[in-house]
């Protein structure tokens, strides 16, 4: 990945705050982010441009609400493939509809994946795809005290 430079200086609390406000909302017109950082649109649409170009803004996207869909519960699964089994377990999770993120993690577990379900039947369903070729061992969530939010980034401080 690239690392964020501008000809002559580094990312500073005005990108900090365009980058708050995107992932805050990402249709946030160029304007309004504008009024907010006290720049002009033409100064913010660069900005937002050279952070695109710079690979610190990878894509825009909306947030759904999987209970809007009847998808009620929401599992983390830690998987452990069996031996010579990784990429296959790989293969299946990628397939899986219901797997709506998953990484690949250090410590006994290979994958940690969070699934989206109807029920704990379908939950058992799911899990049933990849028990012949892995361990798992599964949480419910029952809150998210935590809403996903940039990690601590030099000279992006606090919204004012």
């Amino acid at each position: 990945m690239k690392t964020l430079r501008y000809k002559n200086s580094d990312p500073d609390r005005i990108d900090g705050l365009i980058l708050q406000t995107l992932v805050r909302d990402a249709r946030t017109s160029t304007a309004e982010i504008a009024r907010k950082v006290g720049l002009s649109a033409p100064s913010v649409s660069e900005r937002i441009r050279r952070l695109e170009e710079a690979g610190v803004i990878t894509s825009y996207t909306a947030t759904i609400n999987p209970q809007a869909f009847g998808l009620e519960l929401t599992a983390w699964i830690r998987i452990r493939p069996m031996p010579g089994q990784f990429h296959k377990v790989a293969k299946i999770l990628e397939k899986l509809p219901a797997v709506v993120e998953c990484d690949r993690i250090t410590g006994e577990d290979c994958f940690i994946a969070r699934a989206h379900v109807k029920s704990v039947s379908e939950l058992e369903v799911l899990i049933d795809e990849i028990v012949p070729y892995a361990m798992t061992n599964t949480s419910l969530v029952q809150s998210s005290p935590v809403k996903r939010r940039l990690p601590p980034i030099p000279n992006i401080g606090e919204d004012s």
